[in-house]
């Protein structure tokens, strides 16, 4: 008669332990990978990369061309054409963009003689070219030792004169769930870009300079002590004509018609009929910003940065700080970012998993 064969849990019937010894080997296992864990931190751990990206919000502003940078810096070694160079090949791996070689921008300036001194210049050349816009930038502020420090200040002119300047929050989100969204930074430059248009309506026209007679008194006479000075309302103000009342605008005032409200941040629906230009000598463009190597928010968009690119030489985002061509090229997709992101430009953030260097 045969036995009948017994099951059991595995590792219960081996030689020289029981189910119980077994258990606690694994949970010994499990304990010295959690300690390992500890005592090196999360460099074994892969991390998370992030790269904004950025489009062209500005479908008729497709064709682009780069002038050479100006030198306003106190640094004689600047080479504006490095930075046209730089901000060119930024500018057209953005998508929705096409831009023309620099050579070429660079012949048709020379062949007619243009100083780009103004916006005439800027916008004869876009014409010449055939371009939607053409790029005026200027070096504000340049150090390439370290920490280098770089500052820019682009403009971009339309070959159509009637473009106006796009401010800052224009085609944003606002009144909308994903208003949370926008950066504390960008609110605050767009609150300022509104309140210095509308305070354009409302600074006083400067009168044309009178001259005062020589027997007139000083405006600022020395007040003696222990008197009181007093003021009187109805008396005219400093510059006002003869005659003249100062009078306090009444509470239900109607607006300017030229007014700048925020619903101006949202573009317009289509109109049946062609709007009549109105020409204006300002850039529809402006972009200014300077950037440092300490600043602990541009070091870390520049690890990203170099994170997304196969650079296989050593030294990793740090040697960006060393090496002039790659700061500099640095800095211009900052600054493009930085102004597209801030007019609508802004696109899906990109996330990739990153293991360490040494695991």
């Amino acid at each position: 008669m045969r036995t009948p064969r017994r099951f059991c849990a595995r590792g219960a019937m081996k030689k020289g332990g029981t189910f119980f010894n077994e258990s606690l080997r694994m949970i010994r296992r499990w304990l010295c990978s959690l300690l390992l864990l500890c005592l090196t931190g999360c460099g074994i751990l892969p991390r998370p990369v992030r790269l904004p990206t950025v489009h062209n919000p500005f479908p008729q502003l497709m064709r682009v061309a780069v002038a050479p940078f100006f030198n306003l810096s106190a640094e004689p070694t600047v080479d504006g054409r490095q930075f046209a160079l730089s901000y060119y090949n930024e500018l057209q791996l953005v998508p929705g963009f096409e831009v023309v070689p620099l050579g070429v921008v660079e012949a048709a300036v020379q062949q007619h003689r243009l100083a780009l001194a103004n916006p005439q210049d800027a916008r004869k050349l876009a014409q010449l070219l055939e371009v939607d816009a053409v790029v005026i930038g200027a070096v504000t502020d340049y150090s390439p030792y370290y920490p280098p420090r770089c500052g820019l200040r682009v403009e971009w002119y339309t070959a159509n004169p009637c473009f106006h300047p796009i401010p800052p929050g224009y085609a944003l989100p606002w009144g909308t769930p994903g208003e949370k969204d926008i950066p504390d930074s960008l609110v605050l430059e767009t609150e300022m870009a509104l309140a210095r248009a509308q305070l354009d309506t409302q600074t006083p026209i400067v009168p044309p300079a009178l001259e005062l007679p020589s027997d007139q008194a000083p405006l600022l006479q020395p007040v003696p002590d222990g008197q009181e000075i007093s003021y009187d309302a109805s008396a005219p103000q400093a510059g006002a004509p003869p005659g003249a009342i100062a009078t306090a605008a009444p509470a239900d005032s109607v607006l300017p018609a030229d007014w700048p409200d925020p619903s101006g941040l949202l573009p317009a629906p289509p109109s049946t009929v062609r709007p009549i230009g109105q020409p204006t000598q300002e850039p529809v463009l402006k972009h200014t910003r300077t950037y440092n190597g300490h600043d602990a928010e541009f070091t870390e968009a520049l690890s990203n940065y170099v994170a997304f690119r196969d650079d296989a030489r050593y030294g990793g985002w740090q040697s960006y700080l060393q090496r002039s061509d790659d700061f500099i090229r640095f800095c211009c997709h900052k600054h493009i970012c930085d102004m597209l992101s801030a007019r609508g430009g802004a696109g899906e953030t990109r996330v990739v998993w990153r293991w360490p260097d040494r695991r």
